[in-house]
């Protein structure tokens, strides 16, 4: 059987996120067994879901699996889904949609690398139970998009010495509440984990412009940052195993 695979992504004017969604593309197709590889938006930029879709329908291929990739479910996850569907009737390729990437042991590890990495960047050489973590998610009015977050979260502390969640936007604790929240806790060392998929808009301004100034009121002495989490080696493994999920079901 002839396979293609498509992210479906929210979408970004950002050229980072096209980046590397290709580079995962490219990695998909280095590690997985696919005849084609391809990405599509949600919305903002193009391709759209229904160029990528028509773009897969001119492949040689059998059936086609779609990846939502997205790390919280909700309402633009639901979206995604039902658009895609409507171009089923219309073909004989068979389509096989995913889970999206949340509730998953792997993104766990990837945040670890990224505070690992974060921490030996900047020399730190303290054991990870003298660290003190909080994880920035994008936030949103979903409460499953709040327990996938707290999934993480808890998956990681029983490694730090103390772990807080926060949110850009949307729903509570934010920035501000959670440098609070860490202050209280007299942390030897910060790392604040970026837990967003690109390097866009929200990790390159959006963040800072929340984090930086809180920092600067706290006396929390050393705090650094991390990288966000999308292109990390182990979320190609996610999207493969995700896609083996339901292609083993089918």
């Amino acid at each position: 059987m002839k396979r293609g695979l498509l992210l479906i992504d929210r979408g970004s004017r950002q050229r980072e996120a096209s980046e590397e969604l290709e580079v995962i593309c490219e990695g998909i197709k280095a590690k997985g067994d696919y005849n084609f590889v391809d990405f599509c938006f949600l919305e903002v930029e193009p391709p759209y879901i229904e160029d990528g879709i028509e773009k897969c329908l001119k492949q040689d291929i059998d059936s086609l699996t779609i990846v939502p990739y997205f790390l919280y479910p909700g309402k633009k996850v639901k979206n995604a889904v039902t658009d895609v569907m409507k171009f089923q009737k219309d073909t004989k390729i068979k389509f096989l949609v995913t889970k999206p990437m949340m509730m998953h042991k792997t993104l766990v590890e990837i945040v670890k690398n990224r505070i690992d990495s974060a921490l030996k960047e900047n020399q730190i050489t303290l054991e990870n139970k003298d660290v003190d973590v909080m994880v920035i998610g994008h936030g949103s009015v979903d409460p499953n998009a709040q327990r996938s977050l707290n999934y993480v979260v808890d998956g990681l502390k029983n490694d730090y010495r103390n772990v807080n969640r926060v949110w850009l936007e949307i729903e509570q604790p934010d920035i501000f509440e959670g440098i609070k929240s860490c202050e209280k806790n007299n942390p030897n060392v910060l790392v604040n984990v970026f837990y967003f998929l690109h390097e866009g808009a929200h990790v390159k301004t959006d963040i800072n412009n929340d984090l930086i100034p809180a920092l600067e009121k706290s006396t929390i002495k050393k705090s650094y940052i991390t990288k966000h989490i999308g292109t990390d080696q182990k979320m190609i493994d996610l999207i493969l195993e995700r896609a083996e999920e339901v292609e083993n079901a089918n």
